[in-house]
């Protein structure tokens, strides 16, 4: 059976999967990247939570990260609509169905990417916190 953290990042995955984009999770990138851009999910940093006692729970604010990549001419638009529609699909859903208590993305900061012989790329890692509570910090 997987852990709640598991289970709220197979939620977060499905959700950014119903994009137009190629979404990945924990993926290197990969050689091309597909017309319609590509996110890869990435588990990130869970960071010290705070602790409630009686019963005993782990309150996390977890650091996940979203890489938005999009390669040809008109790369500034399609990366505009691309981050557009994750803000869309987390908003949409702030609890992901009840397994957070709270799901927020940070701004982007989007870079160019020179690629020899084709259009360039344009990425940029879009943190995401989730916040969320576990009876067990391996859990």
């Amino acid at each position: 059976m997987p852990t709640p953290r598991e289970t709220i990042f197979a939620a977060l995955h499905a959700r950014l999967s119903a994009l137009p984009a190629t979404t990945l999770r924990g993926e290197v990138l990969p050689e091309r990247v597909p017309v319609e851009g590509l996110l890869i999910l990435r588990d990130g940093e869970p960071g010290e939570p705070e602790v409630t006692l009686s019963p005993l729970r782990y309150h996390y604010q977890h650091r996940a990260e979203i890489e938005a990549v999009v390669q040809g001419t008109g790369r500034d638009t399609a990366f505009d609509t691309l981050t557009a529609g994750i803000g869309a699909a987390l908003a949409a859903d702030r609890t992901l169905g009840g397994l957070c208590d709270w799901v927020e993305a940070e701004a982007p900061r989007p870079v160019d990417f020179p690629v020899e012989g084709t259009a360039s790329l344009k990425a940029a890692v879009i943190p995401v916190i989730l916040h969320y509570t576990t009876a067990d910090p391996l859990g």
